[in-house]
């Protein structure tokens, strides 16, 4: 969904004044849609505008722009305060980029009238100019898919009318069926998202993700002011064709990880709850662990503007008061004395993992052993002061 940035990106357009009457009347303008590659930032794939003119000038606008190397750049996508730009290049550049990625590459070639091909490229040539380039990401309502179905749906005398769709997706939907095999991404995602995430959203908004935009565009119609209709793509072709490639090796998912968590944490207690000992080595990294995820959850829906985080029910599992507890935490089983905080996490843990199946919101399974690893290290302390006082 995101392209990276190049700090030489060429300035490959013409002035639209240098452009004549049937120049515009033979240019063919493109919705291009591109596979997704490895990285999480762009397993969603990408969309872009292609501008093809007879006298071989051929240019991509790209709107998923963005750079590393902009000051402070992970603490300003965590708040949700990424700005991206929209840039030019030539097309040739662009589609050997994705080759060379092995990421196939397709478009769909727009029926538009000269007029509206003019306007369209009018359009984007003000968009691309210094002041007007950059603008703030948003993944869901504002990014690269979305902003070049506005600048087509802008140029169109008429208005496009989308095919109807039944079936109901949410966002977090949407996110699962691009991040199969991609378990550690899917994970940490659905771990920063709260259940605004899960509400059925229209079709409008399913095409944050391209593919969908392309499946939209593809089947969509122009309703002309006199009454009339046209389709609003006159031919789809495949332009790179991405080879298939070797699966990866071996990889335990989150899942598999936390159930071994929840093994350990288990035969920790039993030992413990034999020997009489209190684990507190272990409970520390334990819960240090959980208080730094807790931190993070907390911070994203304090502070940050991204949609659907601000309401996130796994903060009742992972929450910074573990770390804010943790000194009084040890101190008591240290002393073996009883620990009314840990009584408040027993309860809040097992709340959490009985009503797990009906809560709002959808969360990995990989929550439930790691919640069962909390609850078990929390009580078996709890336990050990008890059998100890009688």
């Amino acid at each position: 969904m995101l392209a990276f940035a190049f700090n030489s990106f060429a300035k490959a357009t013409i002035p639209i004044d240098s452009l004549t009457l049937s120049e515009f009347s033979s240019a063919k303008a493109s919705l291009i849609t591109c596979s997704p590659g490895k990285e999480i930032y762009n397993l969603f794939g990408h969309t872009a505008i292609r501008f093809q003119f007879k006298d071989n000038s051929d240019v991509v606008f790209n709107y998923g722009l963005f750079s590393f190397r902009t000051p402070h750049f992970i603490l300003r996508f965590t708040m949700g305060k990424t700005d991206y730009e929209l840039g030019i290049q030539s097309y040739q550049e662009f589609e050997d980029n994705y080759a060379f990625n092995n990421r196939s590459v397709e478009e769909q070639v727009l029926n538009l009238s000269t007029a509206e091909k003019i306007k369209l490229y009018d359009l984007l040539t003000t968009n691309y100019l210094p002041e007007n380039r950059v603008y703030r990401y948003n993944f869901f309502y504002d990014n690269c898919s979305t902003r070049p179905r506005d600048k087509i749906e802008q140029s169109i005398a008429g208005k496009v009318i989308y095919p109807h769709y039944m079936e109901k997706k949410s966002f977090r939907d949407i996110i699962h069926q691009y991040t199969v095999g991609h378990s550690w991404d899917r994970f940490g995602i659905d771990l920063c998202l709260g259940y605004a995430a899960d509400k059925p959203i229209s079709p409008r908004l399913m095409m944050f993700c391209p593919f969908y935009l392309r499946d939209f565009v593809e089947k969509a119609k122009i309703l002309n002011s006199d009454g009339s209709s046209r389709t609003l793509i006159s031919k789809h072709n495949k332009l790179v064709i991405s080879q298939s490639t070797q699966k990866q090796g071996f990889v335990p998912t989150p899942f598999q990880v936390m159930l071994l968590l929840f093994i350990l944490s288990a035969a920790v207690t039993i030992y413990g709850l034999k020997k009489k000992k209190s684990m507190w080595i272990y409970d520390t990294v334990l819960f240090t662990v959980a208080g730094l995820g807790g931190c993070i959850i907390a911070f994203l829906m304090l502070f940050s503007t991204h949609p659907a985080v601000g309401s996130n029910l796994q903060i009742f599992l992972l929450h910074p008061f573990y770390l804010l507890c943790l000194p009084w935490i040890l101190l008591s089983e240290r002393a073996h004395r009883k620990s009314r905080i840990l009584i408040v996490f027993d309860i809040i843990l097992t709340l959490f993992i009985v009503l797990f199946a009906v809560l709002p919101q959808k969360m990995d399974l990989a929550i439930v052993p790691l919640a069962l690893s909390l609850l078990v290290r929390s009580l078996s302390n709890v336990l050990l002061t008890y059998k100890e006082k009688k």
